[in-house]
């Protein structure tokens, strides 16, 4: 029975420094830009300049076949 009084203490000792923890995020502005994170997948990453150059040589339409 002296272990469950043991582990009880522990479990509220854990889950006041996650509390605590978490209260410090709050005050310091962990948690203002609730907007960005959602759409930040819907901006494409830019493309290095070396790949963009190889890019944009596969997408070019040969001479012949434009007529």
């Amino acid at each position: 029975m002296s272990v469950v009084f043991v582990l009880v203490i522990i479990g509220i000792l854990v889950a006041s420094i996650f509390l605590i923890a978490f209260i410090w995020a709050v005050k310091n502005g962990q948690f203002e830009d609730s907007y960005t994170p959602s759409v930040r997948i819907l901006f494409d990453d830019p493309i290095p300049s070396e790949e963009k150059e190889e890019t944009l040589e596969k997408d070019r339409i040969p001479e012949e076949k434009k007529q």
